[in-house]
Protein backbone atom coordinates (compact mmCIF):
# COMPACT_ATOMS: atom_id res chain seq x y z
CA UNK A 1 0.00 0.00 0.00
CA UNK A 2 1.25 3.74 -0.95
CA UNK A 3 1.23 6.24 1.58
CA UNK A 4 1.82 9.79 2.42
CA UNK A 5 3.88 9.98 5.58
CA UNK A 6 2.48 13.04 7.59
CA UNK A 7 5.86 12.86 10.75
CA UNK A 8 8.50 11.55 10.34
CA UNK A 9 8.82 8.05 11.09
CA UNK A 10 12.36 6.30 12.42
CA UNK A 11 13.97 3.99 9.65
CA UNK A 12 10.91 4.67 7.21
CA UNK A 13 11.13 8.26 6.00
CA UNK A 14 10.43 11.61 6.53
CA UNK A 15 6.96 13.62 6.86
CA UNK A 16 5.90 14.24 2.92
CA UNK A 17 7.75 10.92 1.68
CA UNK A 18 5.71 8.65 -0.47
CA UNK A 19 6.11 5.20 0.48
CA UNK A 20 5.55 1.81 -0.52
CA UNK A 21 4.50 -0.19 3.02
CA UNK A 22 2.64 -3.39 4.24
CA UNK A 23 -0.91 -3.64 4.16
CA UNK A 24 -1.00 -4.35 7.67
CA UNK A 25 1.86 -2.11 8.78
CA UNK A 26 -0.40 0.70 7.01
CA UNK A 27 -3.80 -0.27 8.13
CA UNK A 28 -2.44 -1.32 12.06
CA UNK A 29 0.22 1.25 12.75
CA UNK A 30 0.89 3.94 10.79
CA UNK A 31 -3.02 5.32 9.90
CA UNK A 32 -4.25 4.74 13.23
CA UNK A 33 -1.82 6.62 14.48
CA UNK A 34 -1.73 9.58 12.23
CA UNK A 35 1.74 8.39 11.29
CA UNK A 36 0.62 8.69 7.57
CA UNK A 37 -2.71 8.74 5.20
CA UNK A 38 -3.48 6.39 2.14
CA UNK A 39 -1.58 8.08 -0.80
CA UNK A 40 -3.95 9.20 -3.45
CA UNK A 41 -3.89 11.99 -6.27
CA UNK A 42 -5.15 14.55 -3.36
CA UNK A 43 -2.75 13.61 -0.74
CA UNK A 44 0.37 13.22 -2.85
CA UNK A 45 -0.16 16.47 -4.04
CA UNK A 46 -0.49 18.05 -0.75
CA UNK A 47 2.05 15.70 0.84
CA UNK A 48 4.65 17.45 -2.43
CA UNK A 49 3.07 20.89 -1.05
CA UNK A 50 3.83 20.63 2.76
CA UNK A 51 7.55 19.16 1.97
CA UNK A 52 8.10 22.42 -0.31
CA UNK A 53 7.05 24.73 2.03
CA UNK A 54 8.92 22.70 4.94
CA UNK A 55 12.06 23.14 2.87
CA UNK A 56 11.79 26.63 2.58
CA UNK A 57 11.06 27.31 6.48
CA UNK A 58 14.02 24.97 7.15
CA UNK A 59 16.08 27.00 4.83
CA UNK A 60 14.64 30.56 6.37
CA UNK A 61 15.75 29.17 10.23
CA UNK A 62 19.17 28.23 9.06
CA UNK A 63 19.89 31.28 7.59
CA UNK A 64 18.58 32.87 10.62
CA UNK A 65 20.57 30.56 12.79
CA UNK A 66 24.11 31.40 10.60
CA UNK A 67 23.38 34.93 11.71
CA UNK A 68 23.37 34.03 15.06
CA UNK A 69 26.05 31.91 15.30
CA UNK A 70 28.62 34.94 13.55
CA UNK A 71 27.30 36.42 16.81
CA UNK A 72 28.34 33.81 19.09
CA UNK A 73 31.01 32.09 18.02
CA UNK A 74 34.47 31.93 20.29
CA UNK A 75 32.84 34.26 22.36
CA UNK A 76 33.44 33.71 26.20
CA UNK A 77 30.47 33.64 28.66
CA UNK A 78 30.95 33.88 32.35
CA UNK A 79 29.61 32.32 35.01
CA UNK A 80 29.79 32.95 38.69
CA UNK A 81 29.66 30.13 41.13
CA UNK A 82 29.34 29.02 44.84
CA UNK A 83 32.59 26.95 45.54
CA UNK A 84 34.16 25.83 48.54
CA UNK A 85 37.41 24.01 49.30
CA UNK A 86 39.61 23.85 46.73
CA UNK A 87 37.87 25.56 44.23
CA UNK A 88 35.50 22.57 44.22
CA UNK A 89 31.54 23.25 43.07
CA UNK A 90 28.31 23.46 44.93
CA UNK A 91 26.65 20.87 42.21
CA UNK A 92 27.27 21.98 38.84
CA UNK A 93 27.29 24.50 36.44
CA UNK A 94 23.96 23.61 34.07
CA UNK A 95 23.02 24.34 30.79
CA UNK A 96 20.56 26.58 32.17
CA UNK A 97 23.17 28.58 33.63
CA UNK A 98 24.97 29.15 30.48
CA UNK A 99 22.08 30.01 28.53
CA UNK A 100 21.05 32.51 31.41
CA UNK A 101 25.23 34.00 31.19
CA UNK A 102 24.78 34.21 27.47
CA UNK A 103 20.85 35.70 27.80
CA UNK A 104 22.41 38.35 30.16
CA UNK A 105 24.86 39.51 26.79
CA UNK A 106 21.68 39.99 24.82
CA UNK A 107 21.20 36.82 22.79
CA UNK A 108 18.17 34.60 23.29
CA UNK A 109 19.48 30.92 23.50
CA UNK A 110 17.31 28.03 24.34
CA UNK A 111 19.38 25.82 26.97
CA UNK A 112 18.24 22.63 24.95
CA UNK A 113 20.79 23.54 22.38
CA UNK A 114 23.81 23.44 24.64
CA UNK A 115 25.89 20.41 23.79
CA UNK A 116 27.73 19.76 27.89
CA UNK A 117 28.43 16.21 27.27
CA UNK A 118 28.86 15.72 30.49
CA UNK A 119 28.55 18.45 33.92
CA UNK A 120 30.95 20.93 34.45
CA UNK A 121 32.12 20.49 37.88
CA UNK A 122 35.43 22.77 38.20
CA UNK A 123 36.46 25.99 38.26
CA UNK A 124 38.05 26.98 34.39
CA UNK A 125 37.43 27.34 30.71
CA UNK A 126 35.46 25.21 28.96
CA UNK A 127 34.49 24.92 25.15
CA UNK A 128 31.10 24.65 24.28
CA UNK A 129 29.41 23.26 20.78
CA UNK A 130 25.83 24.99 20.35
CA UNK A 131 23.74 23.16 18.20
CA UNK A 132 21.69 26.08 16.32
CA UNK A 133 20.35 24.32 13.20
CA UNK A 134 21.84 21.19 10.93
CA UNK A 135 25.00 22.21 9.70
CA UNK A 136 25.18 25.59 12.36
CA UNK A 137 27.45 24.51 15.29
CA UNK A 138 29.29 27.58 16.64
CA UNK A 139 31.47 26.92 19.75
CA UNK A 140 31.54 29.25 22.67
CA UNK A 141 33.91 29.32 25.50
CA UNK A 142 32.71 29.02 29.15
CA UNK A 143 34.43 30.26 31.52
CA UNK A 144 33.34 29.04 35.17
CA UNK A 145 34.77 31.85 37.76
CA UNK A 146 33.97 30.97 42.04
CA UNK A 147 33.15 33.23 44.04
CA UNK A 148 33.42 31.87 48.11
Amino acid sequence: MKVVLQKDVLNLGDAGDVKEVADGYARNFLIPRRLAVRANDGNTKAAIHQKRLAELKREKRVKVMKELSSSIDGKTYEVKVKVGENDKLFGSVTANDIALAIKNTGVELDKRKLELGEPIKSVGEFKIKVRLAEGVVPQIIVKVVGQA
